[in-house]
């Protein structure tokens, strides 16, 4: 996700939704602003422009990081990309623009849609997406409702679902043509120290994957999509460090007790 940068200064105690209020004309209230989707999570703001929005709709919701931390949501093309939207403590910051009203910020939006991501993906913004969207009846009647023997009980009903963090698809690998249906090596991701866009090929969308004996390099079929592996990748890489780090950590606290 994109960050601003933060201002130095003192935070202050206020509220920060109250202080979207403040308008050179009046009271301007964030709840009234169409497009702002509240506490509304990551996963579902990606699920409504996936499913709902367009090539470049966006919108704003809460940041599930911290206090005072906005998410800007934006679709581009048939992915989702989020930046930081950041309450200084007298202004709100939006990359390297600051905005002391709500006002301004809005109109920021009309005036310069044109955002440049950290990777240089250019997105314009052009559909904000309403927080109240009209939909359509689709619940069905219950005709039949009866028992079945399952043998199980509501301590068996947990509810469960794949990780976020994962993703799957196909990638063009550098080297040798092989005719093989099935893997022919599996890259644990454990002993991988880097994950960096690659310049150095003739093909483009390209990334590498620095091991400590080859360093791999990928092609994807978008920049896009190579963004989206990077992140993921690298999102691994930070998980499976600190989760080492933890160990390490619990390890070493062990040693010290049985002295």
């Amino acid at each position: 996700m994109g960050r601003a940068e933060l201002v130095g200064g003192n935070m202050s105690t206020q509220d920060p939704s109250e202080l979207w209020e403040r308008s050179d004309g009046g009271e301007e209230l964030l709840q009234d602003l169409g497009w702002y989707h509240g506490n509304l999570s990551r996963h579902a703001a990606e699920a409504l422009l996936l499913s709902n929005g367009r090539d470049g709709s966006y919108l704003l919701r809460d940041s599930n990081e911290q206090t005072g931390l906005y998410s800007l949501s934006v679709r581009a093309k048939d992915s989702v990309k989020h930046f930081h939207v950041e309450y200084t403590g007298y202004s709100f910051k939006f990359g390297f623009n600051e905005y002391s009203t709500l006002k301004d910020f809005v109109k920021h939006f009309a005036n310069q849609p044109l955002i440049g991501s950290e990777t240089g993906t250019l997105i314009v913004l052009k559909h904000p997406y309403p927080r109240k969207v009209e939909e359509p009846s689709i619940y069905e009647s219950v005709r039949v409702h009866t028992a079945m023997q399952t043998g199980r009980t509501e301590n068996d009903l947990v509810p469960t679902a794949p990780s976020l963090g994962t993703k799957e698809g196909y990638l063009t690998k550098q080297g040798g043509l092989v005719k093989s249906p099935e893997p022919i090596r599996i890259l644990d991701l454990t002993e991988c120290s880097a994950v960096q866009f690659d310049y150095s090929q003739e093909r483009v969308n390209c990334f590498c994957l620095v091991f400590p004996f080859r360093t791999f390099y990928l092609c994807a079929k978008t920049g896009v999509e190579a963004d989206e592996w990077i992140k993921i990748l690298r999102w691994k890489l930070v998980s499976y460090k600190s989760h080492r780090m933890s160990s390490l950590d619990r390890e070493h606290v062990d040693d010290f007790g049985e002295l």
